[in-house]
């Protein structure tokens, strides 16, 4: 299952972190902790993620905070919430925000285990599904098009495109248009994450 993509263990409590990242690592996951959701979002910029296992009751930053974060960051990141057995309240509010699952205490190994399986088979099927998305979308575009899209997804400006494909840069500045256009997208940084996707170079090692 490591292959799938690190599972991050979020708990204060060192004994339940330290038992579910053992537990997980057994059963074959990469699983990293991390001792608040502060040091977690802390570290994110720098860390491959596919799933994320959290408490819900945390000093600072709770579970149902750190879900809204994640939802925004990436809503296709499955969250599974641990809650206490009183908690019922909170694990229906972290449902209706969005997570994935939420696992009640005390729980069997099984249950993890089998929950973080699910969540990590959905993230894998969501990914395939957005490369064919951003596939079928590219292939949408003209072959002056799609070499526009190349050129933006290395970082390339509007004048450095109309010098590489002899063209003036108002003839660029279109056909970046007619791609963002094709693409449904509002800004440069969508369209170049649909070309890296397209090319299978985001959800594996990004």
């Amino acid at each position: 299952m490591a292959e799938l993509g690190p599972v991050h263990v979020i708990d204060d409590d060192d004994a339940m972190r330290n038992s579910l990242v053992f537990l997980l690592r057994a059963a074959a996951f990469q699983a990293i902790a991390h001792d608040s959701a502060e040091s977690f979002l802390t570290a994110l910029p720098s860390l491959d993620f596919a799933c994320v296992v959290t408490d819900v009751r945390m000093p600072g930053m709770t579970g149902i905070d750190l879900l809204h974060r994640m939802q925004a960051i990436d809503k296709q990141l499955p969250v599974i919430v641990i809650t206490g057995q009183s908690d019922l309240a909170l694990a229906i509010e972290a449902l209706r925000a969005g997570a994935f699952d939420f696992i009640e205490k005390p729980f069997e190994d099984r249950r993890i285990i089998a929950a973080v399986t699910s969540a990590l088979e959905f993230r894998s099927h969501r990914q395939q599904e957005d490369r064919q998305t951003a596939v079928a979308l590219v292939e949408l575009l003209t072959e002056r098009e799609r070499q526009v899209l190349d050129g933006l997804a290395k970082g390339d400006s509007n004048s450095t495109l109309a010098d590489h494909l002899d063209v003036s840069p108002q003839a660029v500045a279109i056909h970046r248009a007619n791609v963002m256009n094709k693409l449904n997208a509002s800004a440069l940084s969508e369209i170049v994450r649909i070309a890296f996707i397209a090319r299978g170079m985001v959800g594996k090692d990004d």
